[in-house]
């Protein structure tokens, strides 16, 4: 689902980074294999040294973690590493969802895989998922577990034939999961996201589950390359471009869960609940 933004507080003009250009030829065969081989290994050679070039902060009534700002048709991947956090049971029904992703932020599609938490009547359930918003979303079949503790990696990457593909992988469980090639109209490409989101079930934002806190990149997860974009053929982590911060808040402006500071790799940071 897009972004809900209320609020937006920018301190830095928009440019993009451009330290170091690679060529990316990846294509749809080889993707999926691609990122297997390169998460079991959970190591990555890391292309750029990290800067810090934070763009501002916003506020959103659905989403909190971070978003990196681009110009259209820039934006060819995401990926990012975490750990699947304890959400705690509730009476009702309540729901959180864990994802990477492009667009979303500033555009009417998004592309994203990641997990989703739903708790009801005091039981918690967990799930994989992809979603090529507007499109609704695909789950992972039930063989694919999910479970508090895993450590999730994921990727989304456009490729060179005008498709998406996304890919997400349980390092705990071993399995993997892996979206058909697929074109996505009105894709603007001019954002990458890490979220942490409470999902909308008919068109009305869902209570967000208690999750407590949830950790993201190389600090947290020891796989380096993780929490990376790859934007006008610079790969680099989250602090190299411009990069927002978003906060999620009701409609009365209370904090629902918030994201850290970057640190010092320029990928890792947590959201917490509350």
């Amino acid at each position: 689902m897009k972004a809900k933004i209320t609020e937006q507080n920018t301190n830095r003009k928009m440019k993009i980074l451009l330290v170091i250009t690679i060529t990316v030829l990846i294509s749809l065969s080889s993707i999926g294999l691609f990122a297997i081989s390169l998460f079991q290994n959970k190591s990555m050679f890391i292309i750029v040294p990290v800067t810090s070039n934070e763009f501002g902060s916003s506020s959103s009534l659905n989403w909190a973690g971070y978003a990196v700002l681009a110009s259209p048709g820039s934006v060819y991947s995401v990926n990012g590493s975490w750990t699947v956090p304890n959400v705690s049971p509730s009476k009702g029904s309540t729901y959180v969802a864990f994802w990477v992703g492009i667009d979303g932020y500033n555009s009417n599609t998004v592309e994203q895989t990641g997990i989703l938490v739903q708790s009801q009547s005091g039981k918690v359930s967990y799930s994989a998922w992809y979603e090529f918003y507007p499109s609704p979303p695909v789950y992972a079949p039930s063989s694919d577990v999910v479970k508090p503790g895993d450590l999730i990696i994921a990727w989304v990457v456009y490729n060179s034939d005008g498709t998406f593909t996304t890919v997400i992988k349980d390092l705990n469980e071993s399995w993997i999961f892996i979206s058909p090639a697929t074109v996505v109209s009105n894709a603007q490409r001019n954002s990458a996201e890490w979220i942490v989101e409470r999902p909308a079930i008919g068109g009305s934002l869902t209570k967000l589950a208690n999750f407590g806190t949830v950790y993201y990149g190389y600090k947290y997860t020891s796989i380096s390359g993780t929490c990376y974009a790859n934007v006008n053929g610079v790969y680099a982590p989250i602090s190299s471009f411009n990069y927002v911060s978003i906060t999620m808040v009701n409609y009365n402006g209370k904090v629902l869960a918030s994201p850290s500071g970057l640190t010092s790799d320029g990928t890792s940071f947590y959201v917490q609940y509350g």
